[in-house]
């Protein structure tokens, strides 16, 4: 019994170890340590439908879990866990859910979903009010330029930027 006991627990720490060996290039901002789901937590765990939906950000629960890329999000309800699901990239942050001013000019910065924006139903997130502010003086020209920074940055380890 004892063996058996080993075994699964090597089992699921391998399983453990893969998950987060795919998250090595930080392609998306989550929280230490991973959900009841198996996963880190994206977004803060806030609700990314309600957000989209309102543009405010409130928190969802633990009860409803979709895991996308190896990223738990949490929802409000199963009705918006199961939207998430029907077509997640409707609803993800953009920059992977880092802020987007930090992004534009080549780092990957917490997004904090207090500071925010929804445009074009696309969410973005930003590491405080001072660059909230910053992205408020040229919107669209910052979103272009983490457009294309993204695309360089994307796939690089946060401790390497």
């Amino acid at each position: 019994m004892i063996k058996k006991l080993a075994i699964a627990s090597a089992l699921l720490t391998g399983l453990a170890f893969s998950g987060t060996a795919a998250m090595a290039a930080d392609e998306y901002n989550v929280s230490r340590g991973i959900t009841a789901a198996g996963a880190p937590l994206g977004l803060h765990g806030v609700d990314p439908v309600e957000f989209i939906a309102t543009a405010n950000p409130v928190e969802g629960s633990a009860a409803f879990t979709a895991v996308h890329d190896d990223v738990a999000y949490y929802f409000t309800s199963e009705a918006n866990m199961k939207a998430f699901e029907a077509n997640p990239a409707a609803y993800l942050p953009q920059n992977g859910g880092y802020c987007t001013f930090g992004v534009s000019v080549g780092k990957k910065f917490d997004g904090d979903p207090e500071f925010h924006a929804v445009i074009d139903d696309k969410l973005y997130v930003f590491l405080n009010r001072a660059i909230f502010d910053e992205f408020n003086k040229d919107r669209a020209g910052t979103i272009s330029k983490a457009e294309n920074q993204w695309q360089d940055i994307r796939s690089t380890a946060v401790g390497a930027l």
